[in-house]
This record gives structure tokens, C-alpha cells and sequence, in this order.
């Protein structure tokens, strides 16, 4: 018998996220050194995927603004939600999932995280 939580971790996922972004691509550098973890990652650059977000009604602009990972029944998590689904992959990282999806906790990230990424697409021109 095979364990639920055992299949949701080998469940495969689409990671769009901005390839554009030198600490976007430092990020999925890193995540995909713990082997086990990114076994099932399938990385996306968003800004070459228009028209299949599109299609799954992911404006890319949002896309652009929060990394989006599609899970295999094809539902979209996005920001911190995202994150979470990705480090609870990643056995050292379950508690700091766990931690940064704390209600209180969450909101505030969520809003250090848009205006950080806000920040750098303005200052690259592309927001």
C-alpha cells in the first residue's frame, strides 16, 4: 500500500518562474542540488510561457509578479503558497514551510515578497 503523503512528494510540478531573474535562477539552482526534491520539478521560464498560462487563466503579468507552480491535477498555488508546496519537498525545509504558512506570519511575507519583486522589475524596466 502506498502512502498518500509519499505520492503527493513524488507528485510532479511545473514551476514557472522569471529565468530572467539572476536570484530566480540562483534559487532553482539550489533547489534542484537536493536531488531528491527536485525529482518531479519541471522549471518553466514565464516569460516564454504566455500562452499556456493563459490557457490555464494565469495572466502572465501575475506570473511575472509571483512564482506560480502548477501541481499535477493542474491547479495553480502562487507566492508563498507556492513556496510552501516547493520546500515541503525538501525534508530540512518542512519546518520553515510549516512556519512561513503560519496565518500570521504569511500575509506579511506575502507582502515583502510582492514588493521586493515589484521593486526589482521596476528598476530592470519591465514592470
Amino acid at each position: 500500500m502506498t502512502d498518500n503523503s509519499q505520492l503527493k512528494h513524488n507528485a510532479r510540478l511545473k514551476v514557472y518562474y522569471d529565468a530572467a531573474c539572476p536570484l530566480c535562477r540562483r534559487e532553482r539552482q539550489r533547489y534542484e542540488s537536493w536531488q531528491k526534491a527536485s525529482e518531479g520539478v519541471e522549471w518553466l521560464d514565464v516569460n516564454t510561457h504566455d500562452e499556456h498560462l493563459i490557457a490555464r487563466g494565469v495572466v502572465p503579468r501575475e506570473a511575472l509578479l509571483s512564482l506560480h507552480v502548477e501541481d499535477a491535477a493542474g491547479q495553480f498555488h502562487d507566492g508563498i503558497d507556492a513556496y510552501v508546496l516547493l520546500m515541503r519537498r525538501v525534508p530540512r525545509l518542512k519546518p520553515l514551510a510549516w512556519i512561513i504558512g503560519l496565518p500570521l506570519i504569511k500575509p506579511v511575507l506575502a507582502w515583502v515578497y510582492e514588493r521586493m519583486v515589484r521593486r526589482r522589475l521596476a528598476r530592470e524596466g519591465r514592470l
